[in-house]
């Protein structure tokens, strides 16, 4: 990868064509782009002391250099960073939520649950962000394809009540023989409580009167996930 200039006084537009982020990148594609480019393409300036490039390093330097964790900021965490202000911000934080939505549209598109990490995909943009609870349930055919998504109750920041009728009775109404359910942990601990275990099996135990299967349980916190069917909690 080109060495880049770092000192203060020479913007980005005073260095080697081939060295600009925005020019490397319609020479050469993505592939040969780095993490803190691509930011910078984002960021557009930096600041009278660096250029965005530097502006972009230090980003991910502040955050062990890990872009994950710099699409789980906030605007206003972001703004906090000196040289960003809330256009940047935004800006960054939008390309991150488009980059939510197009894994979870590949779900949907592709319409069928394969793995845990397609429920995490499929949820992550509707309960990344969230500071309550949502309790949802992904209705499916035989075959795992997707019916119907949707959220049966939203609560608190520890707990949301669930109307296990509610449920089966929209179950019932889809023609559904499977559920996903999934809920969020927003205090980021991904470790299911008693009632999240004794809940899903209340449920498990209620589906089986209707021959319908509880496919699995996933907790979210926001791009990792729990799968109860992973781990072993629900009953065959």
């Amino acid at each position: 990868m080109s060495q880049f200039y770092s000192l203060p006084n020479i913007p980005i537009t005073e260095w080697s064509v081939s060295d600009r982020p925005r020019e490397k990148y319609l020479a050469h594609g993505s592939l040969h782009i780095g993490d803190a480019e691509l930011l910078a393409i984002l960021l557009r300036t930096g600041t009278s002391q660096e250029s965005a490039v530097d502006l972009a390093k230090r980003l991910l330097a502040a955050n062990d250099n890990s872009l994950n964790k710099v699409a789980d900021l906030s605007v206003s965490e972001l703004t906090k960073i000196k040289g960003i202000g809330t256009v940047k911000a935004v800006t960054l934080h939008a390309a991150f939520e488009l980059s939510r939505r197009l894994r979870s549209e590949k779900v949907e598109v592709k319409r069928r649950i394969s793995t845990p990490d397609d429920i995490v995909e499929l949820m992550q943009s509707r309960l990344a962000d969230l500071k309550h609870e949502q309790f949802w349930v992904i209705f499916v055919n035989q075959g795992s394809g997707i019916l119907q998504i949707e959220c049966i109750s939203s609560g608190g920041i520890t707990r949301t009540t669930v109307d296990i009728r509610q449920i089966m009775r929209r179950a019932l109404e889809l023609g559904a023989t499977g559920l996903f359910l999934c809920h969020n942990h927003p205090s980021g601990n991904l470790k299911p409580s008693q009632e999240d275990i004794s809940l899903t099996l209340q449920i498990q135990k209620t589906a089986q009167y209707f021959d319908i299967r509880v496919c699995d349980h996933v907790i979210i916190y926001k791009n990792e996930g729990f799968s109860f069917h992973g781990e072993g909690l629900l009953h065959e």
